[in-house]
């Protein structure tokens, strides 16, 4: 156990827990012949302002949330892929083809694995895209898996921060979160809990080792 007043980390997948998101959709779209500047623009209008109430039932929202089967966001993708480059897209097995070019970031799986030796609570907290995560590489590496998809709630609402406080039996002000996404890191910030923005890994051991008063190296 630390002497820091912090009792559980939690921590995201994509982009944390793997490498480099951008990296990883930049080499799905060069093998599966994806024009990326067509996937950026799709994403952009189907994103829009993450920090405004939404007026209308976003496809990845919807996804993330369970609400849109994968099959039927990938044939919506295709769709508005299809149109942008006036080529066919295959939909069957799209984002699974993406999934297969995300690299496991084996420096952070350890970090996490050295914070719960030392007595505190971890926590996976994800937005799914539906796809099948490497659980044998968690074997006792997590107290408390929370998959967007699976609880019907995404980052960053309110409401799924609390209920993985809730499974963790811990304050918001107990937790430190980690996220490579700033809105998220927000959000988490808004309830109380002080958040690392993930870049790259010496960092944020850095800045979890300052937190947590402890040497995780």
């Amino acid at each position: 156990m630390t002497d820091s007043p912090y009792r559980g980390l939690i921590i995201d997948w994509g982009g944390v827990l793997t490498g480099n998101m951008r990296d990883a959709v930049r080499r799905w779209a060069d093998a599966d012949g994806i024009d990326l500047t067509a996937y950026s623009e799709v994403m952009r209008l189907w994103l829009g302002d993450e920090g405004a109430i939404e007026a209308r039932l976003n496809p990845v929202h919807a996804l993330e949330r369970g609400e849109l089967e994968v099959p039927h966001f990938e044939e919506r993708l295709a769709e508005e892929l299809s149109a942008r480059v006036g080529v066919v897209v295959e939909s069957a097995g799209l984002l699974q083809r993406m999934f297969v070019h995300f690299e496991h970031a084996h420096d952070m799986t350890g970090l996490v694995r050295r914070v719960r030796d030392r007595g505190l609570a971890t926590a996976l907290l994800s937005n799914s895209w539906g796809n099948h995560y490497p659980e044998h590489l968690w074997d006792g590496m997590f107290d408390v898996t929370v998959i967007s998809g699976d609880v019907g709630m995404r980052k960053p609402e309110e409401r799924i921060f609390r209920h993985t406080f809730e499974l963790m039996g811990l304050a918001p002000d107990e937790c430190v979160f980690i996220d490579d996404l700033e809105h998220n890191i927000r959000a988490g910030a808004s309830l109380g809990m002080p958040g690392i923005l993930h870049v790259e890994y010496e960092t944020t051991l850095a800045e979890l080792s300052a937190l947590l008063d402890a040497d995780l190296t």
